[in-house]
């Protein structure tokens, strides 16, 4: 799976992931996948208006602890990156709840490893950046710079992590 590794273009400067921790990521939203999957085909057959706690996605974010979360919303935010169009209205909204939620403890691997997904996507996918900017601000040393300015998020360019 060298292929998908998520690590970005080595030209653009951007820090690296190794090939071990890309890995790990990817292993552990393998876990999650199957009831991810099934839980938004549910959601997209019900209720667009439905609370989200009453969904089949809010059922299976409260049975998971903050890194079931985190691997969670790192695949759905994958998956809604993939094939960004109307069909992931439910995606994108499991993706908005993981995003404010907090204290989920995400590393700076699962943040670069986003941010390199939305920029991959590119400007068509309007919330490509609402997961990777909100794990951005939950990281030690967001408040000194390491999320990008408004200008930057809008763009999705300038993005930059701290250490």
């Amino acid at each position: 799976m060298a292929s998908m590794t998520g690590r970005g273009d080595p030209r653009s400067g951007r820090a690296r992931l190794d090939d071990a921790a890309a890995q790990g990521l990817y292993d552990r939203m393998r876990v999650v996948a199957p009831a991810a999957f099934g839980a938004i085909e549910r959601d997209r057959a019900d209720d667009p208006a439905r609370p989200f706690a009453d969904t089949a996605c809010g059922r299976l974010a409260g049975s998971l602890d903050g890194a079931g979360l985190r691997a969670l919303g790192m695949w759905a935010h994958h998956w809604c990156m993939r094939f960004y169009d109307d069909d992931t209205r439910v995606g994108r909204r499991l993706v908005r709840e993981i995003a404010g939620r907090r204290g989920l403890g995400w590393t700076p691997d699962e943040v670069r490893w986003m941010l390199g997904e939305s920029e991959r996507a590119g400007p068509a996918a309007r919330e490509r950046l609402t997961l990777p900017l909100a794990a951005a601000g939950e990281l030690p040393g967001a408040a000194d710079g390491a999320v990008p300015d408004d200008g930057a998020a809008d763009s999705g360019a300038g993005w930059r992590l701290a250490g």
